[in-house]
């Protein structure tokens, strides 16, 4: 069973997230802790007793949004540690994903937190414990120290015509046609739609060369648009923008003359 230490400044927040932790019949103890020293101080003690202590802690449920240190800061701080215990991100701020799974977080949970996500982070925790509780035979190589975190959005293995993608242990099945424009965030992408956005673990780079054929095109190191969805192209004192919906977004000039000639011979009926 689990040994869980909660983080998050606010302490309605806090309350709640224990209460669903300590409902969990795989969670031993849950504690919480209402700033970042306090956790690191906890977590300390808990590192010095040894993983069969008194306050050993198998996994931290941090906030990301406090006041002082953030739970990005108590992350980075604990990966320096030989054996840290392993963190689970809950926030109401889906943006901090890319920069959560780089810190080797085991799931992020979005805010407010329902009963049956969190159920799944929990899983996730206990697969890991379990896994690393077990002996393991002489011949057998010893894992890495941390393992490899699942995406906040399911991996792209895209069909002809959708992209998965998940948001709150959901998986949905985006048409490719429904995006708008694409944005680079490091070795993630943001697809863009009508209804909103949504995280995948991919680069610019790969939905680049994916989707040329489904006119495709890169304006800018940090941004794929749909030609189709081009509202208005615009040039002024020699900088060029097009806007895509509400959005306007900035054209380089490596790609300006390109896309200007692909507008031109573009038909606008084959608008999706």
């Amino acid at each position: 069973m689990l040994r869980v230490l909660a983080v998050d400044d606010e302490r309605p927040a806090l309350e709640e997230l224990l209460y669903l932790l300590r409902s969990d019949s795989r969670i031993r103890s849950a504690e919480g802790a209402t700033d970042a020293t306090e956790a690191l101080r906890r977590i300390s003690r808990a590192l010095d007793a040894g993983p069969d202590g008194e306050d050993a802690i198998d996994v931290v449920f941090l906030d990301i949004h406090m006041a002082g240190l953030t739970g990005l800061d108590v992350a980075r701080l604990l990966a320096g540690f030989a054996r840290p215990p392993l963190i689970v991100f809950v926030t109401a701020h889906e943006g901090f994903a890319v920069q959560a799974f780089d810190l080797k977080a085991v799931d992020y949970v979005l805010k407010p937190v329902r009963k049956e996500r969190l159920a799944e982070a929990v899983r996730r925790v206990r697969d890991l414990v379990l896994a690393a509780r077990e002996p393991r035979p002489q011949s057998e190589p010893e894992p890495a120290a941390s393992a490899a975190p699942p995406a906040v959005h399911a991996p792209v293995q895209n069909s002809a015509d959708q992209i998965p993608v998940e948001l709150g242990g959901v998986t949905r099945f985006v048409p490719i046609d429904d995006i708008a424009y694409v944005e680079a965030q490091g070795d993630y992408a943001r697809l863009h739609t009508e209804d909103g956005s949504h995280l995948v673990r991919i680069p610019l780079s790969t939905l680049e060369e994916r989707w040329a054929s489904r006119g495709f095109v890169r304006i800018h190191r940090s941004h794929l648009v749909a030609l189709a969805r081009i509202d208005e192209l615009r040039l002024e004192a020699g900088t060029t923008t097009v806007r895509v919906g509400a959005a306007e977004l900035a054209v380089s000039r490596r790609h300006a003359r390109q896309l200007r000639d692909l507008l031109m011979r573009h038909d606008p009926d084959e608008r999706p």
